[in-house]
């Protein structure tokens, strides 16, 4: 036998992992109205994760997807959405459907040729590109190779949005990763206790997350991209801040992998914050919750409790439909009534200033419970509502994964049932 076979892309068991066909295809047809409404003629795609959103893989590719009408697009008598692939083409047609793919899947013309080839199918004007996700160096390139077209706009902010309200589809991803989940915060506490470091709870919790199909990546919008996604931080480790933008940082393992886990070893009667983020076949869901070793006293005890109130309010006001920015306002009011405001999400000069943040295939998306989101949580759309304090002796605070749908707000991963503080 020569070659590979696409009857090897499997998932467990010979499971069909791939997006479902009806799911890209309602997604292009999505994109195409959208574009439309904006004025766009088209969008070419081309970050990893969106090309995975509309094309089903993240080959090396580059995704046209025309407006609503617009030259390129069926209605006008065009060829419609098509990905233009590099490496690999037989992966890129097998995952986006096979024979029932709801795009054409063809190999990626000479650049100095693109234009033409677009303009053959119908195109009549430049697409848009993702200038606020790909380096600049490469959208340069397109930029040139599409100038007959005219200028290229950008669609980042488009396709954000439309990213923002999950399917029901999504919505099932998302349930199977916080059923993981649960399992990862069992093997924490299965292995936990006095002695222990922190790299080898998330090992555990690892171990579980890898066997049920992690992909080994937790995507990011901001530059650096990094994130670690086991963040078990104990006693003062939890009040070390890190370049990343969260409430806690941690020592993690060495200086390039400056955040998270490290080496640290729980003491007793120290709190323990476990922040565990699993993604099933791409989708997040993101949980913290406390741990010790013995039990924490009651300053740390009420600072939780203190926490658990902030979380109810942002989940209040997310829930009768106010603004994220209202969210972070009645947030912050209550914490800084609290005695908290200089130690909410960090200490200065190293605190962060959001008290939730949209997940779905990556960490960071959009709403977030900050000043500026001067918008509800569309209906359909999932966020992480995490507040935390941090003191030089360690962290404590609450996370979940919540949704809102047309009843409210409604958490995805553990909620109640999984207690506030585990004790060992």
């Amino acid at each position: 036998m020569t070659g590979w076979d696409v009857a090897d892309l499997t998932g467990p068991d010979g499971e069909d992992w791939r997006v479902p066909v009806s799911e890209l295809a309602a997604r292009q047809v999505e994109l195409g109205r959208l574009l439309s409404a904006a004025g766009v003629a088209g969008a070419l795609l081309q970050h990893p994760v969106d090309l995975y959103y509309f094309a089903g893989g993240r080959q090396n590719a580059s995704m046209f997807i025309p407006a609503q009408g617009a030259g390129g697009s069926t209605e006008a008598g065009g060829n419609g959405p098509v990905l233009f692939v590099r490496r690999s083409l037989q992966r890129a047609l097998f995952e986006g459907g096979g024979s029932d793919c709801p795009h054409e899947v063809v190999v990626f013309p000479r650049m100095k040729e693109f234009s033409e080839v677009l303009k053959q199918r119908g195109v009549t004007a430049a697409p848009g590109l993702q200038f606020g996700e790909v380096p600049k160096t490469y959208s340069d390139r397109f930029v040139s190779a599409l100038s007959p077209l005219g200028a290229c706009p950008d669609v980042t902010g488009i396709v954000h949005a439309q990213r923002e309200v999950k399917s029901s589809w999504e919505q099932d991803q998302m349930n199977a990763a916080a059923d993981v989940q649960l399992r990862m915060f069992e093997a924490v506490q299965a292995v936990g206790g006095e002695g222990i470091t922190e790299l080898e709870l998330v090992a555990a919790a690892e171990a579980v997350s890898r066997s049920e199909g992690f992909g080994g990546h937790i995507h990011m919008r901001r530059f650096p991209l990094q994130c670690d996604r086991g963040v078990i931080v104990a006693g003062r480790a939890g009040g070390i801040p890190s370049f990343f933008d969260s409430a806690v940082g941690g020592t993690g393992a060495h200086p390039l992998n400056g955040m998270g886990s490290g080496f640290t070893r729980i003491k007793a009667n120290e709190p323990v914050l476990v922040d565990l983020v699993h993604a099933h076949r791409g989708y997040i869901v993101d949980m913290t919750r406390m741990f010790v070793a013995g039990s924490l006293d009651a300053a740390w005890v009420s600072r939780l409790e203190d926490m658990v109130a902030v979380k109810d309010t942002v989940v209040d006001v997310l829930d009768r439909g106010g603004l994220c920015s209202e969210a972070w306002d009645e947030g912050f009011a209550l914490a800084n009534e609290f005695g908290h405001a200089s130690h909410l999400m960090g200490m200065a000069p190293d605190q962060s200033r959001f008290l939730g943040h949209s997940v779905g295939l990556q960490l960071d998306e959009s709403p977030v419970v900050a000043k500026g989101f001067e918008r509800p949580l569309p209906i359909g759309a999932t966020m992480a509502i995490e507040p935390k304090v941090v003191h030089a002796e360690g962290s404590i605070g609450t996370e979940d994964t919540w949704i809102r749908d047309e009843d409210g707000m409604r958490p995805i991963t553990a909620d109640g049932l999984w207690p506030a503080i585990t004790e060992w």
